[in-house]
């Protein structure tokens, strides 16, 4: 099941992002940062327990980014991630955005879903902010993908 995410879902949110922050996949997220954007959210559960999750932060007039986009292993390659990634196109549509852009290690995946690769420097510099937190900045090693929605 998908739906929009809870306060209660922070922590389980918190660990599964910061998995695969470990493996240097994405930024990691402070409780902090998730309690204070949850309505950015969306998650997937499977009996109760947060097993995707993924955001849309608005950025600019009409443009938002998708944000710690992370599935749980056991639940990789099986549509999953993809579900995922249309509820937050549908979210986003809902409040008015008619762009996503996204900064990934895995651009095979958004391709896939018809995002195109972008130079960094047509994004709005506004979406840096979180960049320079980043232990790879300035040497990222992110593809920046856009999508029309």
């Amino acid at each position: 099941m998908i739906r929009k995410a809870k306060m209660s879902d922070v922590f389980e949110m918190k660990e599964l992002i910061n998995s695969y922050a470990t493996e240097g996949c994405m930024l990691p997220r402070s409780l902090d940062s998730l309690f204070t954007n949850i309505r950015d959210f969306v998650v997937m559960e499977d009996e109760g327990k947060v097993v995707g999750c993924c955001g849309v932060h608005p950025d600019w007039e009409d443009l938002g980014e998708v944000v710690s986009f992370a599935v749980a292993k056991p639940y990789t390659r099986q549509g999953n991630g993809s579900r995922l990634l249309e509820a937050c196109v549908e979210d986003a549509k809902t409040i008015g955005l008619a762009q996503l852009f996204v900064l990934t290690s895995s651009p095979d995946f958004f391709e896939k879903k018809g995002f195109t690769e972008i130079k960094r420097e047509e994004l709005p510099w506004k979406i840096w902010a979180d960049c320079v937190n980043c232990s790879k900045y300035p040497d990222c090693n992110s593809t920046s993908l856009i999508k029309k929605i």
